[in-house]
């Protein structure tokens, strides 16, 4: 399939449309959400302003980790949280303790997300997006299928196609361009990417976003290196390597959204506004929910300043900080034991010191469902 060769009917794609890619977009529609965005990310730095380095890279921590978590979430991939966070830890050089054990795959999307961010100012290159592509699959495979590693895909089993659906009723939601074109189509992407152009910072994240998808240049990772490009024109326009926030882990949130808008915008003509003003709100929404996350880290700093001067195990700050982030479900004596490695005398032994000092209160209920929380500051005092 050449280009061109749908010039006498309409094109099917955005990609195929005779003036592809001169994005157009209306300035004045996203005027409001620029600014909405704008403010809400001077809001966030100058919170992270007051407070200390420490903190700031506990902050910058847990939004990395969200940020590689949910880019593979996106995709239907579940990394171990305890791996990506250690992996983070080692490479910015944080100590959070105990360290889990490496996995090359989650040292991979780990890599990749990093020099997305922290070298957000260095070029981008052919040869830095094949370094991506062969850091998310350090086996060249993925599951059982071969891939064209560090090299744009050549279709030779067929169409690049984004499909659903069993094999009977498959349904395409998207064609990329044929492979023969993208020699020039990525070059002309990387020049734009480099090169000072006119649209704002915001809107350069996202239209690269929405340009490198459409290609779908590699066999696999399209999705997520399309969100790392994202993630470097996002750490260009605010200004710092450290991230704060993360719009994958608000993709995925929304992420049937996501697929919608994506294909609605490639199934239709060179007017990206629809697009642009959907990345800025949830943008918008990803850069609030930082906020949140901000107001945990301060809330466990101050738990911690609070009660500094109590003689706590290794056991018991271990698992009082898993209440404090990612804990799920209620907390017993056989998850501490299991999260400790230790007997259920001891954690019961643990449990028990801690409801004495205040730190945690007994929910509701008794036997075998018994179950413990963090007390609320005013529980506590």
């Amino acid at each position: 399939m050449k280009r061109g060769e749908f010039a006498h009917h309409t094109p099917l794609y955005i990609w195929d449309q005779p003036d592809w890619p001169e994005f157009r977009y209306d300035l004045g529609v996203l005027a409001e959400p620029l600014a909405q965005v704008s403010h809400a990310q001077g809001r966030l730095m100058g919170r992270l302003a007051d407070v200390g380095l420490a903190l700031r890279d506990q902050a910058s921590l847990l939004a990395l980790a969200d940020d590689v978590l949910k880019t593979s979430a996106i995709e239907g991939e579940v990394l171990p949280p305890a791996s990506v966070r250690s992996s983070l830890a080692q490479r910015l050089g944080i100590d959070i303790g105990a360290l889990a054990a490496a996995d090359r795959h989650v040292d991979g999307v780990v890599d990749m997300v990093l020099d997305a961010t922290t070298k957000a100012r260095e070029a981008l290159t052919a040869e830095r997006l094949f370094g991506w592509h062969a850091a998310l699959f350090p086996t060249g495979y993925s599951s059982l299928t071969k891939l064209r590693v560090g090299a744009w895909r050549d279709d030779a089993t067929g169409p690049m196609q984004v499909v659903s659906g069993p094999g009977h009723r498959r349904k395409v939601h998207f064609e990329a361009p044929p492979a023969h074109t993208l020699g020039p189509e990525m070059a002309r992407f990387l020049h734009w990417a480099n090169a000072a152009t006119p649209e704002p910072a915001l809107i350069k994240a996202a239209l690269a976003h929405l340009w490198f998808v459409t290609l779908h240049p590699f066999d696999d990772g399209n999705g997520r290196i399309a969100r790392a490009v994202g993630d470097l024109f996002l750490a260009r326009a605010d200004g710092s390597p450290q991230r704060f926030y993360s719009l994958s882990a608000q993709i995925q949130r929304e992420r049937e959204a996501y697929y919608d808008m994506l294909e609605r915008t490639q199934k239709a003509g060179l007017d990206v506004t629809a697009w642009l003003s959907w990345f800025l709100t949830v943008l918008l929404r990803a850069v609030q929910s930082a906020e949140a996350t901000l107001q945990g880290v301060l809330a466990k700093a101050r738990f911690w300043q609070t009660h500094a001067g109590l003689a706590l195990n290794e056991r018991q700050i271990k698992v009082i900080n898993r209440l404090q982030t990612d804990f799920e479900g209620k907390l017993s004596t056989r998850k501490w034991a299991a999260i400790c490695h230790c007997s259920t005398d001891t954690a019961l032994r643990d449990i028990t010191q801690l409801l004495a000092l205040g730190l945690l209160v007994q929910l509701p209920g008794g036997g075998r469902s018994t179950a413990y929380e963090l007390a609320t500051p005013d529980a506590s005092t």
